[in-house]
């Protein structure tokens, strides 16, 4: 492994993190070495737990998940018609005020969870509740609490030492997260998971490089929804997968992986080809983490 913070941008401080990894597994690191929120790339963690359940046969991805009308795959794929929680204004005010997270059976009251918003399979949307299914429903099949069976189906397989879930304001100690030092990671719902910027782009160059799932199941995970109403610069052909963003059309040969933003940061994280790279910055940060990511990846 080596440390060389000339081969990335000079805007690195203490307050910001790179990690970029080449064909053969050579790490470059950039910036402060400490662990930081990922972010919604858990969902990514969230889907290769829930893909090696699959494999073992004790989640399925096309039948309805008990009690409900969408599937594992549709979860995963935010296509099961459930709401968001992030355009919540009572959320957002209780984020803010660095307030207790509420009780799951609030958060779905509120935000009228059994109401499903279309049929599933028949729309998308993005949905963090949807992705709290997730979870439950690796721990039912597992038997495990979602740390411990983060542990066992991807961490410990991924080779990672440093990635964790954060379950309360303490196991954020040590964690760079920007001017949101007060965060209660409860507000996750989905869970949060922290570690280096290392262990993250690690676990993206694993999954890439056939170290994770067998081939069929990764075919599975690059089945994809096309999003062109969410074009832009960075994302000019736009899709998702199962706990991937995405390119539509070539999604191989284009950057893949997961964005994500919580209060004081936000992380990117992709891989191209056998190339993987994560970027955690400050809000405030000038440079935007996708930017960087996706410039080494060209």
């Amino acid at each position: 492994m080596t440390d060389r913070r000339d081969s990335f941008s000079p805007w690195c401080d203490v307050m910001e993190s790179g990690a970029f990894i080449d064909e053969a597994g050579g790490v470059t690191l950039s910036g402060t070495v400490d662990p930081a929120p990922w972010w919604s790339f858990t969902k990514t963690v969230l889907a290769i737990a829930a893909l090696r359940l699959v494999e073992s046969g004790s989640l399925s991805l096309s039948e309805p998940i008990a009690g409900a009308r969408y599937s594992l795959r549709q979860l995963l794929r935010h296509e099961a018609g459930l709401p968001d929680y992030g355009s919540s204004p009572r959320y957002r005010e209780d984020v803010a005020a660095s307030r207790t997270p509420w009780p799951a059976d609030r958060l779905l009251a509120e935000l009228q969870a059994d109401r499903l918003r279309y049929e599933p399979g028949t729309n998308w949307a993005y949905s963090n509740i949807g992705y709290m299914e997730v979870a439950r429903s690796i721990e039912r099949a597992s038997g495990l609490a979602l740390a411990a069976a983060l542990r066992r189906f991807v961490f410990a397989p991924a080779g990672l030492t440093t990635a964790r879930l954060a379950t309360t304001p303490a196991d954020l100690a040590g964690v760079q997260m920007g001017d949101a030092g007060d965060y209660h990671p409860g507000w996750v719902y989905h869970g949060l998971v922290v570690g280096t910027v290392e262990d993250a782009a690690r676990l993206l160059w694993m999954l890439i490089s056939d170290g994770l799932l067998r081939p069929e199941m990764r075919a599975a995970m690059l089945e994809r929804r096309p999003l062109p109403e969410h074009r832009s610069v960075l994302h000019p052909d736009p899709a998702y997968g199962l706990g991937l963003m995405l390119s539509a059309t070539d999604p191989l040969n284009h950057p893949l992986g997961h964005s994500g933003e919580g209060p004081g940061s936000r992380i990117a994280v992709y891989a191209r080809g056998r190339k993987a790279a994560a970027v955690w910055t400050a809000l405030s940060a000038e440079r935007i983490a996708e930017t960087e990511v996706f410039r080494f990846l060209a």
